[in-house]
């Protein structure tokens, strides 16, 4: 095959190519792609881990703070453990149905409020005890009886 019929062919095909109609075009749910925005809304920043928020703007660490992250469940605790997750400084819901959790953080100064809630939730599957937004070894036996402790004597926690 001589060069100039070789080029000659790949010209064809390549105009072949351009002339060529799709025969399929996908769903039009699919169609066109979605058109997602530039800047995360405040719902996706929230849930950011706090080691890659401050990796990517140089964040400081916030206040001192103890995160207790519960399921939904049944009873007439639920809609105390509910009113007392509400009133904590930072409260979301993540997830939905049966992988609903709820997340309530507080900081060091509201120390009885996240008692009384982490005694109507700790025997919960699920139950889960966050220091600065990161699970941390010895949470529940450590880090809450200190927390607690502390803030019966009336002594303030310094921030970090």
């Amino acid at each position: 095959m001589s060069a100039t019929s070789h080029s000659d062919h790949h010209a064809a095909e390549a105009e072949s190519e351009r002339d060529h109609v799709p025969t399929f075009r996908p769903v039009e749910r699919l169609w066109p792609y979605a058109d997602l925005s530039e800047r995360h809304s405040v719902e996706e920043l929230a849930e950011l881990d706090p080691d890659l928020r401050a990796a990517l703007w140089g964040e400081r660490p916030g206040p001192f703070s103890v995160t207790v992250v519960f399921p939904s469940f049944d009873g007439e605790r639920y809609a105390k453990a509910l009113n007392l997750a509400r009133a904590a400084a930072d409260y979301r819901t993540v997830g939905a149905g049966e992988s609903l959790r709820h997340r309530a953080r507080f900081p060091s100064r509201a120390a009885a409020t996240l008692r009384e809630l982490y005694q109507l939730v700790y025997h919960l599957d699920g139950c889960e005890v966050l220091v600065d937004d990161r699970p941390m070894p010895y949470a529940r036996e450590l880090w809450l009886p200190l927390l607690w402790l502390v803030a019966m004597r009336g002594e303030p926690i310094p921030d970090p």
